[in-house]
């Protein structure tokens, strides 16, 4: 991998252009993301190499926060500098934050139409299916570069547990089990070859990071703007594995905690974030537009992704070293499975918000899309909405 950014003769208009269309057709989330990058940055354009763009790949999946935005934001960066990663980055976010915004206005409002509320229940009962879906998906990668089996269950079944009973310290287990890995490694000795001053690890960045958000409660002065920014820094620079990691935590603090929005509303939000194009954690937006309106939204999505141009930015010519670095990789390889154990705890957490029993007879059916059928993602959710607005306008309610 290159190790500095290079400008190619690459205008920002070619950028903010290419980079916005990824943004406005990247329904599917991360595989349809990485797939459409690669055919733009690789095959068609050739601005990156297959190698570089599979290592540039490799070292998103070991930071925290949304990989493939960090991939889009990384390959603008190679191509066109910092302002270049500053207007891709920009252009893929933005486009999907508009529509769920739009979408928020009528899912989030306190007395929505007949339509939507049966749209969103409907969605909402194949959401568990979707979170079931995404987690199935990690774990044969993450099986072939375990360490030890048995500590490759333990931290599985430590993220299960905790995000299906105790989602306010999902944070916590995550990093624990990484912490916890990365010891074992460290008194094993595996790292004796290793030099400290190669890059730096998780835990340093993460401890960098921190005072990102602490310095926007100062900045917003108001209680509710600041936990709103925390909750997005959650999101964004403390996830493994994706947007549905951070769902129990979400779910706890929005609904039971803070009292920002219903249950059935919080289970609209995750469904908007999966069928907007773009970065999936866009679901954050809708929290942060539940709890204080559009401003709400757009700091939650600023918090949110800000850790994501902070790595590139920052960090971006240290990528080939950190994809080496054996720490990283052993810090992972706790955090990994506890993620992934985590997102199949948010699906339990989920189903127990479905209040109608239709909805349960749309989970059923999602499953079977999802797997046997294999269906995508936006399409299930799609049906799922159909059916609910059916549903809805046949009974005159959505609780037939």
């Amino acid at each position: 991998m290159t190790t500095a950014a290079d400008p190619a003769p690459v205008s920002l208009w070619t950028v903010l252009r290419q980079w916005g269309r990824l943004g406005c057709i990247g329904f599917g989330g991360p595989p349809s993301h990485i797939r459409l990058l690669r055919q733009l940055v690789v095959e068609r354009r050739g601005w990156l190499d297959a190698r570089e763009f599979e290592d540039a790949v490799a070292v998103c999946n070991l930071l925290p926060g949304p990989a493939s935005t960090q991939l889009t934001i990384f390959c603008a960066w190679r191509i066109r500098g910092r302002l270049g990663a500053l207007v891709g980055g920009a252009a893929f976010i933005v486009p999907g934050l508009i529509v769920i915004l739009a979408l928020s206005v009528l899912f989030v409002a306190s007395s929505p139409p007949l339509a939507v509320l049966g749209a969103g229940a409907g969605a909402g009962g194949a959401v568990p299916a979707v979170a079931v879906s995404a987690g199935a998906a990690l774990v044969a990668p993450s099986w072939r570069n375990r360490g030890a089996t048995r500590r490759w269950l333990l931290y599985l079944a430590a993220g299960l547990a905790s995000a299906a009973t105790v989602g306010e310290w999902l944070v916590i287990v995550l990093l624990g089990c990484g912490a916890a890995e990365l010891a074992i490694r460290w008194r094993r000795g595996d790292f004796r070859g290793s030099s400290g001053e190669d890059a730096p690890g998780p835990a340093e960045k993460l401890r960098g990071l921190a005072a990102a958000p602490l310095a926007l409660t100062w900045l917003t002065g108001g209680a509710v703007l600041a936990s709103v920014a925390w909750e997005a820094f959650k999101v964004g620079g403390l996830s493994f594995g994706g947007g549905f990691v951070i769902i129990p935590l979400m779910q706890t603090d929005a609904v039971s905690h803070y009292h920002w929005m219903t249950g059935a509303q919080f289970l609209n939000a995750v469904a908007l974030g999966q069928v907007t194009p773009g970065p999936v954690v866009q679901t954050v937006a809708v929290v942060g537009y539940a709890a204080a309106g559009i401003g709400g939204a757009l700091l939650a999505s600023a918090v949110a992704f800000a850790p994501s141009f902070a790595f590139v930015l920052l960090g971006g010519r240290h990528f080939d070293r950190i994809r080496g670095d054996q720490r990283a990789r052993a810090f992972l390889n706790g955090a990994g499975p506890a993620a992934i154990g985590a997102i199949f705890g948010s699906a339990i957490t989920l189903t127990r918000t479905l209040s109608h029993p239709w909805q349960f007879l749309v989970l059923a059916g999602a499953l079977v899309l999802l797997f046997p059928l294999r269906r995508g993602v936006v399409l299930t959710l799609l049906g799922a909405a159909a059916v609910g607005v059916a549903v809805a306008l046949a009974a005159g309610t959505v609780s037939p």
